[in-house]
């Protein structure tokens, strides 16, 4: 009885201690700070400290089998991606953690307008520059990833077949070291979060090609979409960010989670944020809109997984 009665009970007192948040990338990437600034709002609506933990590497994997692990108690909140939801259980044999059966999905927080960008150095002023070269000198330009076949490798994989040639992959842990890679010209290319690389951007530093929003974004008028570019035959979902938590969480805890991300997400505060760093909030809102939407995405990863992965 005592059992029965002590989960309704802590919820009820809930929280009473701090909160942690995995990020399964690394710090400085667009994920993170904004993942920091939520849990600085968080902080503030449930009165006790919310640190956020980065954890990235292996494909993400880190981040999840820490989150599966973890107590389900409310204390330990999950960024998760079409990696950790969708292409790790398809991709990684043995993979430490099930998503469908250790996680409950919270709230989609917003997608990422991402870019194909190369060093300014490059000379590429157009994405028929990349091409031309591309398919004049197959295995000779640099693509950074997030690791063998992610949603960033997908992507590299479907470019070279769609565009005849091929591109070296070249693996990091997360979007900060990509934009090194590309300030350093050590890559040649990569498709990223703009938000990224807001200031070099502003500094010429490098040069976005064409964007995965469905308008052209007023901050880059001249940069064409994925769309106008000819991509729109891509069959990948677009970059997401949610958050869940270990399943056994007790309801009114992913509830009170829920509801309290949810008025974050809304706030003035954080649609300046989007807005300056090219991020789109979540088609849907609730919890049930977020189960759909993992559940379209683990469609379109199976095919690009079938297609390009196997």
């Amino acid at each position: 009885m005592l059992a029965v009665f002590a989960a309704p009970a802590n919820a009820q007192n809930y929280p009473e201690r701090p909160i942690k948040i995995i990020v399964p990338i690394s710090v400085g990437s667009i994920t993170d700070v904004a993942t920091r600034l939520v849990a600085q709002e968080l902080q503030t609506r449930l009165g006790q400290p919310v640190v956020v933990v980065d954890r990235p590497g292996a494909a993400m994997v880190l981040g999840g089998t820490d989150c599966a692990k973890s107590p389900p108690d409310g204390y330990t909140l999950c960024l998760v991606s079409p990696d950790t939801m969708s292409f790790n259980p398809l991709t990684i044999p043995n993979l430490s953690y099930d998503p469908q059966k250790d996680f409950i999905p919270v709230i989609n927080m917003y997608t990422v307008v991402e870019g194909l960008m190369a060093p300014s150095a490059s000379g590429f002023g157009s994405l028929a520059d990349l091409r031309a070269k591309a398919v004049a000198q197959p295995d000779k330009l640099n693509y950074g990833t997030l690791g063998e076949r992610t949603t960033t490798d997908a992507f590299r994989r479907w470019l070279g077949e769609y565009w005849h040639t091929k591109f070296v992959a070249i693996p990091y842990k997360g979007g900060s070291e990509i934009i090194a890679a590309l300030l350093g010209n050590t890559i040649d290319v990569a498709k990223i979060g703009v938000g990224n690389m807001v200031s070099q951007l502003k500094e010429d530093q490098v040069k976005v090609l064409a964007v995965t929003a469905a308008h052209r974004s007023p901050q880059l008028p001249d940069v064409p979409t994925f769309s106008e570019a000819g991509f729109g035959a891509y069959p990948g979902g677009p970059i997401y960010w949610g958050v869940v938590v270990p399943t056994g969480t007790p309801a009114p805890i992913v509830t009170r989670l829920h509801d309290e991300l949810l008025a974050i997400l809304h706030s003035p505060v954080f649609a300046d944020f989007e807005s300056r760093n090219f991020l789109e909030p979540a088609v849907g809102s609730s919890r049930a809109d977020f189960s759909d939407d993992l559940a379209k995405d683990r469609k379109a990863a199976a095919m690009l997984v079938e297609r390009y992965m196997k």
